[in-house]
């Protein structure tokens, strides 16, 4: 099992990254309001409530992909921008993904929602030892396309998450010293929606700021929608 992909390492040129295992941290905000708010949002279309916090979904690693077109059954899924680390074995990266999730299916099973659909992952990562000091400082957002405008869809900074570290530490795919085992990407966790409330859509789009060092990284998607055949 596994795949290559390419990605380019911001700053050093391009790198390939032979990905062997995927996991999805789920319910790990730093405050534990916030976290109760996204369980009450998420409950609002029907998903159970965690039985802990955080929760660590195991996903297929082929599930992830660089691509700008994404195929889901229906249309009943969406995005969530997430900070998302992919250890290569030779150094740890920061990078941004969107879980990407299948919201009439995570009614049944959040884990089955969270295996069936591909996970979105912007082509450009940063090394982590040179984010490590100000990771709070960080910024991600996201929009989704509503009536033909980009509607701002989430807002955060990764403080709002529980420390990268202390989910590291966590992981069952983590080989200790802060890092995960070789091929091994982890989704963090995201962030409450800003209004309206967690609803499918089509198109996605996200973008994660460093102010610090003076940089971005952007990514958007589509997805086409396949007919459910019964």
């Amino acid at each position: 099992m596994g795949q290559e992909l390419t990605f380019e390492r911001a700053g050093h040129g391009p790198v390939r990254i032979d990905i062997k295992a995927g996991v999805i941290a789920g319910w790990t905000g730093r405050n534990a309001d916030a976290v109760a708010h996204h369980i009450a949002e998420l409950a609002e279309i029907g998903v159970p409530a965690p039985t802990t916090v955080p929760l660590y979904y195991r996903v297929s690693d082929l599930m992830f992909t660089t691509d700008r077109q994404i195929q889901c059954l229906d249309e009943t899924a969406s995005g969530e921008a997430e900070p998302t680390l992919v250890d290569d074995g030779s150094r740890l990266y920061l990078g941004l993904g969107s879980d990407h999730t299948d919201r009439k299916l995570e009614a049944y099973s959040v884990a089955h929602s969270k295996q069936i659909c591909p996970k979105p992952i912007a082509p450009v990562l940063w090394d982590f030892d040179e984010v490590a000091g100000h990771l709070d400082e960080i910024r991600i957002r996201s929009f989704i396309r509503d009536g033909g405008d980009w509607v701002p869809y989430q807002d955060g900074k990764i403080a709002s998450i529980r420390p990268l570290s202390e989910l590291l530490a966590a992981n069952p795919l983590t080989q200790g010293g802060g890092r995960l085992i070789a091929g091994t990407v982890m989704m963090c966790g995201t962030f409450a929606v800003l209004s309206g409330g967690v609803r499918p859509a089509k198109e996605f789009r996200m973008e994660m700021i460093d102010d610090k060092l003076g940089r971005r990284i952007e990514h958007a998607y589509h997805m086409i929608t396949l007919p459910v055949i019964a």
